[in-house]
């Protein structure tokens, strides 16, 4: 559990400095961007390996908070289907990006959701409920600082398309093999 939790501190503890100390951010970045840039994806990295590696323990002997109707799993289901391409559409300008203004976000709120309507065990409310309630403090502060550029593709009429397919595709991948390769859990079984 401790490996869990400090994995999750310190995943989400840098992924939130421009929520909670953005001059301090800007400072850092300022100096040296590949410093600053390198020093997050250290952290970053070492929080997911420390994430991981406590979940998977944790998930050995589970305690469940809740259990959920099978049922629930169509609701997932469905509330995942948009999730790979709003994770995607912000490196594809487009009607998608434009309309949902932080669509990343939108897919980890989604995404967190999902998995907190099948999942009832205190190491998935841990984990999931972290990335919810990062998305909606990060949505919040966006209200408040502007949002850093993200580098893409160039605006195009067929971007909103390659959004939709790639991420479809992206969801069936995931759904019927990936999922269940990567994690030991097939959705859909």
């Amino acid at each position: 559990m401790l490996q869990l939790l400090l994995g999750i501190v310190l995943f989400f503890g840098i992924h939130s400095a421009s929520i909670v100390a953005l001059p301090w951010r800007d400072t850092l970045a300022a100096k040296s961007e590949q410093a600053w840039k390198a020093v997050y994806a250290i952290i970053s990295i070492v929080g997911i390996v420390l994430i991981v590696r406590g979940y998977a323990d944790v998930r050995q002997a589970p305690t469940i908070l809740y259990v959920t109707p099978a049922w629930l799993r169509h609701v997932a289901a469905l509330l995942m289907l948009p999730v790979f391409a709003f994770f995607i559409a912000p490196y594809f300008p487009g009607r998608i990006k434009t309309a949902l203004k932080h669509p990343q976000l939108i897919a980890v709120k989604a995404w967190a959701v999902a998995h907190l309507l099948v999942n009832g065990a205190l190491a998935d409310v841990l984990l999931f409920g972290s990335f919810l309630l990062w998305a909606v403090a990060d949505r919040i502060s966006l209200k408040n600082r502007v949002a850093r550029p993200l580098a893409g593709a160039p605006e195009s009429k067929f971007n909103d398309a390659i959004v939709v397919v790639l991420g479809l595709a992206l969801y069936v991948a995931f759904a019927f093999w990936l999922h269940e390769s990567l994690f030991g859990i097939a959705p859909f079984a």
